[in-house]
């Protein structure tokens, strides 16, 4: 009976354990039709997108970036496409097509079609890189692979990089580059690529999904010939004067056009240095200040102010002049270049009439120019001046500028009172050429009456002529323009002993103004007068320009601009400045730091410099009289031609830079 019970205890068991096991069978089979069910019909759709994506990827196709050309349409910067190709050996099917191939296609030799198509090599790079042009032929081959890349080339090497900036991971950086990185880049395209079961691009099964759209063409105002003449005398002017950096801008007055612009910096022609540094413009300034005193009917060319020897003592702080001058008109001022001068001349306007003359001219705020990282400058307003303020502005000190400010001012001037807003892009040009964007010139406002510009201007051209700047003279046109040599700062924002910035902006014709320039010579050793070392940039800088067979001058405006040779009389003999052709700069009289004060130097004027004699130039030509003359910073009177008879002062006489030596010659 136990037994017997005991077996029935086990069959249930048995029982029970088969139902559990089929219950958990069917539980199987539930959830595999279930989710073989969702995997069909719910994710179907993404599994089938996996498949594919198996066999198949997208990728991206770059777009080519717009060019970058100039104001004639010369290339500054394009792009091309430029490929590698390599062959995989144990891919190839056809040997011999794939070396005929790269023979053709390519011209590479046939030993070099021969090693690199190797089936013992498991992979060869075939040497150099091809356009596509050249690799289209190679498509569909089994065992070549192309690997393509668009790179920014530049034609002229370096020229304008700091302007045209850099493109790095595709992303323009600097300059033009980066500003108008948007319109330049386009817009990427995509490609089907179709791949083996072990995830390589199968050869020639490539679908174009949508094509990349080119970056649009840029036109800047920039005239390469210029801005390459621009460079290269910077670049001179530095190794002459031995000046840290400097930069020079040329404009055109009448439009705000930026015909070319270079800076160095630090050795590096990469920086942009006219755009985002500032400085204190010293002497510069001198002109806008005049400007305000005209505008106002504060002064006439014919008030004068005693400068007091040369130094003055106003508010607690005294303002010097190398010179050692007395009672100087107005034009005298700004021609001597008198601290003391402008400084008396000044204090004839409120804090209000001047702080707005200066902001007028576009001081303390940005130019507007189409770059990264312009500098804005300071200029205080009145309320935060000091007692020493007023004095301090007149001579240019206590604000800050940007050469690139500084060349739009000088525009003003030239253009007959009118601030432009710097124009650097002309046009953009849409993927088909056409002209999709137009730059125009825009008038920012209009500073002073056109009265007040003709009143000035024969004062600037004075400087050129008899003043600070007669090293920029020319013989056959009229220059207008100002000198200034102002004190260099230190990393910690203080004054560093014995460091300047020399600057030089210029007005060229003078009467019918086609360019504009402004050059800063950063720290030059020696002789670091504005006069001395920055206006004989302009001048070689005009000179090229009007040597080369090309450039943005109106050459039949330009020979309506010459000047008038008028016989002389007998008792005022023709006055000659020598051109400026040698490197070599004429010593200037250095002040006494402790004479200069927080005002720094004033330009040198006529008589000053270190005691020489004149040199023994009987028998010698004109020409080689008045270069050797001018190298010595000396004026030169001629009388008669020919060859040089007598000199007065005789031979042996002593002189100091800037005074007139009267060179007789023997057709007198």
């Amino acid at each position: 009976m136990s037994r017997g019970g005991g077996g029935q205890w086990t069959a249930g068991r048995i029982r029970i354990r088969r139902r559990l096991l089929l219950v958990a069978w069917v539980l199987v089979a539930v959830v595999m039709v279930v989710r073989s069910a969702e995997v069909q019909i719910v994710e179907r759709t993404a599994w089938a997108r996996d498949a594919v994506n198996q066999h198949q990827k997208t990728r991206d196709v770059p777009a080519p970036r717009g060019r970058i050309l100039d104001r004639n349409g010369g290339d500054l910067v394009v792009s091309h496409w430029r490929a590698t190709v390599a062959v995989a050996p144990n891919e190839v099917g056809d040997r011999g097509a794939v070396e005929a191939a790269l023979v053709d296609e390519l011209g590479v030799r046939p030993q070099t079609a021969a090693r690199v198509s190797d089936p013992t090599r498991e992979w060869s790079v075939v040497p150099g890189r091809y356009s596509m042009t050249q690799v289209a032929g190679l498509r569909g081959l089994r065992g070549i692979h192309i690997q393509g890349e668009l790179r920014r080339v530049y034609p002229r090497e370096e020229l304008a990089r700091g302007l045209l900036g850099v493109v790095q991971d595709g992303i323009g950086t600097g300059g033009i580059e980066q500003a108008m990185d948007t319109v330049l880049a386009g817009r990427s395209g995509s490609d089907l690529v179709a791949r083996d079961n072990r995830g390589r691009e199968i050869p020639g099964q490539v679908v174009t999904v949508e094509p990349p759209l080119p970056g649009r063409d840029i036109v800047l105002t920039i005239d390469r010939d210029l801005q390459e003449i621009a460079e290269e005398m910077l670049a001179a002017a530095l190794d002459s004067t031995g000046a840290r950096g400097g930069d020079i801008v040329v404009t055109d007055p009448m439009t705000g056009e930026i015909m070319a612009l270079a800076s160095i910096a630090e050795g590096s022609a990469a920086a942009l240095s006219a755009v985002n540094t500032t400085f204190e413009p010293g002497s510069t300034i001198k002109p806008f200040i005049t400007t305000a005193l005209l505008r106002h009917d504060l002064v006439s060319p014919r008030d004068s102010v005693d400068t007091e020897g040369g130094r003055w003592e106003v508010n607690g702080r005294v303002i010097t002049d190398i010179h050692r001058g007395g009672w100087m008109t107005l034009p005298d001022v700004i021609r001597e270049s008198s601290n003391v001068g402008i400084a008396k001349f000044a204090s004839r306007l409120s804090e209000g009439q001047q702080y707005v003359a200066l902001r007028d001219f576009g001081f303390g705020t940005p130019t507007g120019v189409p770059l990264p990282g312009e500098a804005a400058g300071v200029l205080r307003r009145p309320e935060l001046w000091s007692n020493q303020s007023p004095q301090s502005l007149a001579i240019g000190y206590e604000l800050s500028v940007t050469p690139l400010q500084m060349a739009m001012a000088f525009g003003a001037i030239a253009n007959g009172g009118l601030l432009l807003e710097p124009r650097l892009v002309k046009e953009v040009r849409d993927h088909d050429g056409s002209p999709e964007r137009f730059g125009q010139p825009r008038v920012i406002r209009r500073v002073v009456p056109e009265s007040v510009i003709r009143t000035l201007t024969p004062m600037l051209v004075d400087v050129v002529d008899s003043g600070t700047a007669t090293r920029a003279r020319m013989a056959a046109y009229q220059m207008a323009g100002k000198t200034a040599t102002t004190r260099a700062t230190g990393s910690d924002g203080r004054y560093e002993d014995g460091a300047y910035y020399a600057s030089f902006g210029a007005i060229f014709p003078a009467d019918d103004p086609q360019l504009l320039f402004f050059v800063r010579l950063d720290r030059p050793d020696g002789s670091y007068y504005g006069g001395a070392t920055a206006a004989p940039v302009t001048l070689a800088t005009l000179e090229a320009l009007l040597s080369a067979r090309q450039s943005p001058i109106d050459r039949v405006a330009l020979a309506r601009s010459q000047r008038e040779h008028v016989a002389p009389a007998a008792a005022t003999p023709l006055v000659r400045f020598a051109v400026a052709t040698d490197p070599v700069e004429p010593e200037m009289w250095v002040p006494d730091p402790g004479d200069a004060g927080a005002a720094g130097p004033a330009e040198a004027p006529s008589g000053t410099g270190p005691a020489m004699s004149v040199p023994d130039l009987e028998g010698a030509s004109l020409r080689v009289a008045l270069r050797r003359l001018h190298k010595m910073g000396l004026r030169v009177r001629l009388e008669g031609g020919g060859t040089v008879i007598a000199t007065i002062p005789e031979e042996g006489m002593p002189v100091v830079a800037g005074d007139t030596i009267v060179v007789v010659g023997q057709g007198r």
